[in-house]
């Protein structure tokens, strides 16, 4: 029986599923607690929802190629659906407990969602997305759609990201001026013109004109999408616009009060303009859109994008209730930022600030240790196996904790630590009392 031969399963996971090593690990996990602190620090309240939802609640609006995309499944009589996003949990959300929420409803949602998709470099099957909306009860101020802004800034700020722009629009204006001028495919139009830079003004035109637009309309959509300046220039230019229409009169006075407020939330200038060709779902969003773009490295597309609604759960409920939000997809952005080598993990890989190494007859002590160590804020790991000094050591260097503890009983005597700086090198004899004032 002893020689029989074990089954061995081959050790893998399914294709579009990220696993991480620990110091990558840690590097993402401190990038989401940043998030997260962000989103805390203006007042956002944390929310999670059921991985699984009901399949009739998840995808009452939804058809094409989401539904395509949805993991779906019956348990027994159930027919169930694992969240494809985090948007369509919070409308089912706000509906079923309308009643006992407080309006605006600020929530912040992490978590993880699924999605089918043919799996490739940075594009997962089960992906992390960090989002934030704010619900209003009947209305919503325009102001807070310049909050937003201010998140978007103040979040990739707190990431380390200095030289980013977030670009907004208005979808009330491009509706208007689109409809003015009897353009039915405005989607197309849009990524026409977004190829103006890599093929010119000239290419832009004859495509326009393919699709049987007119001179008039031509000449406006190129004047429009050829804007420069700062965001209040380009409102004042909106406004010299002969259109009558009343969602694009009603899309410049949006701009215009979402720039003024932005200006006075502290965004600098630098960090965020108009871009009249932005458009995002144009079934979804009513009124502002966003895009986030690293300057650096626009080849990573849009890296936080999101808009504002008119009616977040028009499906499951007869409240009004608009709304305005980001979503940052967290786990495309991490594997694009670590494939361009902008981030490093810096040979973190343990929460651990400081190691003790109890030597013979001072385990007692070393926990006793180690114990305080904790209750004063330091993560504090004890080197429990036996082997020679050079080994723990090694073991130490290996998860980049930058301080070792050595306790002997001369160490013990003292109430005291052989402290070393894995860095440096240097080390010291170092009361028990002060260590956590020394490595701090």
């Amino acid at each position: 029986m002893g020689d029989e031969k074990r089954n061995i399963v081959e050790p893998s996971i399914l294709a579009g599923f990220m696993e991480l090593l620990p110091e990558d690990q840690m590097l993402f996990n401190d990038m989401l607690d940043t998030i997260k602190k962000t989103y805390e620090s203006f007042g956002f309240i944390p929310l999670d929802t059921p991985v699984i939802e009901k399949s009739e609640v998840l995808l009452a609006k939804s058809g094409g190629d989401t539904a395509k995309q949805v993991y779906r499944f019956n348990k027994g009589d159930n027919d169930l659906s694992l969240r494809f996003d985090l948007t369509v949990p919070l409308a089912r959300y706000v509906a079923q407990h309308y009643g006992e929420l407080t309006f605006p409803f600020r929530r912040y949602h992490i978590a993880k969602v699924y999605r089918g998709e043919k799996p490739q470099k940075g594009r997962f099957r089960e992906f992390y997305q960090c989002d934030i909306d704010i619900i209003g009860n009947g209305s919503l101020n325009i102001i807070n759609d310049a909050e937003i802004v201010s998140v978007i800034y103040s979040t990739f700020k707190a990431l380390g990201f200095g030289d980013f722009t977030i670009m907004i629009n208005n979808r009330k204006l491009l509706n208007g001026f689109f409809r003015s001028y009897n353009v039915t495919d405005a989607l197309e139009v849009l990524r026409i013109v977004d190829k103006i830079d890599k093929a010119g003004a000239d290419y832009v035109k004859e495509e326009l004109a393919k699709m049987g637009l007119g001179a008039d309309a031509i000449d406006a959509i190129m004047n429009l999408v050829g804007m420069s300046g700062s965001p209040l220039d380009i409102v004042a230019k909106l406004k010299e616009f002969d259109v009558a229409d009343e969602d694009f009169k009603a899309g410049i006075d949006e701009l215009e009060a979402v720039c003024s407020s932005i200006k006075a939330l502290g965004v600098p200038d630098e960090n965020f303009k108009l871009n009249l060709k932005i458009a995002r779902g144009l079934d979804y969003y009513t009124g502002t859109v966003y895009e986030t773009f690293l300057n650096d490295y626009p080849e990573l597309g849009s890296v936080c994008s999101g808009g504002r609604y008119d009616e977040l759960a028009s499906n499951y409920t007869k409240q009004s209730l608009p709304g305005v939000g980001i979503s940052i997809g967290f786990s495309r952005l991490f594997y694009q930022l670590k494939a361009a080598g902008i981030i490093s993990n810096n040979g973190k890989a343990t929460p651990s600030k400081i190691m003790l190494v109890p030597m013979d007859g001072t385990l007692d002590f070393t926990l006793a240790a180690a114990s305080k160590l904790r209750a004063e804020g330091i993560n504090t790991e004890v080197y429990l196996n036996s082997g020679k000094m050079g080994k723990k050591f090694t073991y130490a260097n290996k998860l980049g904790i930058p301080y070792v503890g050595v306790i002997g009983d001369e160490e013990m005597a003292q109430n005291s630590v052989m402290l070393k700086d894995m860095v440096t090198g240097e080390q010291n004899l170092v009361a028990v009392d002060d260590i956590s004032s020394e490595i701090k």
